[in-house]
């Protein structure tokens, strides 16, 4: 097996075993490619995958890659950009992963503000499991765990995250593979918190958003003039109440990363730093 260098894609005869037409080869795709155009070698990216169709991604990037428990990649990540924080430390996870499970570990990451970007597939269900309702799907959707269709309001993780002052917000549509790309190398370049969520069809499951769906509401923020420092506007693009979907850069902002505001990080990474601490001192009387 080699490695394609343009694509950090291995070249090999085996492939990722997505539903064909599965929104996931467009993420992987342009994940690998932004790895590749931005010069960023293997060795210098950490990628934490979460459990669901998304993770098994994990094989088929040419980066250190780890799988976390469901809904636990965060803080995994977050432990890796602080042990090193000169890797680019990326997060992959699923809408049901990252708006149940892990939905509090989003939160405060938010609010610590590590230096890390989290991309979440939303594909409105749980698919790998067969398809069941998740925090997103639309109310009155039928799945095999709301036969009767889905009696919750959906979550709108676009409009948690400006609420609570994440750094970088945006979403994009895995049926428009160059301006993903251009979502990805941006939150790869801010410091801070880069959240991407993502459009993501699930072309088993899910026979309601779909990508044809998706291409009738679809709208460019920057083609509708978005500015996204201004905050007040980016709430009011993530709550209309219209029948467009927009996509793009919510938000960006600059504050003080959590990996800024630890004195024991200013002489470097911790992967560099010697050990000079005595721990003798704790084994003792413990023979």
């Amino acid at each position: 097996m080699t490695i394609d260098p343009s694509t950090h894609r291995a070249e090999t005869s085996n492939v990722p075993t997505w539903c064909p037409g599965c929104g996931n080869f467009a993420l992987w795709s342009a994940l690998n490619h932004v790895l590749a155009v931005t010069n960023i070698a293997p060795h210098q990216a950490a990628v934490v995958f979460d459990i669901g169709c998304s993770g098994n991604g994990a094989n088929w990037v040419k980066a250190y890659c780890f799988h976390g428990l469901h809904g636990r990649a965060v803080p995994l990540a977050t432990g890796i950009a602080l042990a090193n924080h000169r890797l680019k430390t990326i997060v992959i996870s699923g809408d049901g992963a990252a708006y149940g499970e892990g939905l509090g570990h989003f939160l405060h990451a938010i609010r610590s503000n590590p230096d890390l970007t989290y991309i979440v597939e939303n594909n409105q269900l749980y698919a790998l499991t067969k398809g069941q309702a998740s925090p997103t799907s639309a109310e009155g959707f039928k799945t095999v765990s709301t036969p009767t269709g889905v009696t919750d309001e959906p979550l709108n993780p676009i409009a948690l995250a400006i609420s609570a002052d994440c750094s970088y917000v945006a979403r994009g549509f895995a049926g428009d593979l160059p301006h993903l790309e251009g979502l990805i190398q941006g939150a790869l370049a801010h410091r801070g918190f880069a959240f991407i969520d993502v459009f993501q069809p699930c072309v088993t499951f899910n026979r309601l958003n779909t990508f044809a769906w998706f291409y009738e509401r679809i709208r460019k923020l920057d083609e509708l003039g978005h500015d996204p420092s201004d905050r007040p506007s980016a709430w009011q693009r993530a709550v209309s109440a219209n029948d467009d979907l927009p996509i793009g850069l919510f938000y960006r902002a600059e504050r003080p990363t959590l990996q800024d505001r630890l004195p024991v990080l200013r002489p470097g990474p911790l992967v560099d730093q010697p050990l000079t601490v005595d721990l003798s001192r704790l084994y003792e009387g413990l023979s």
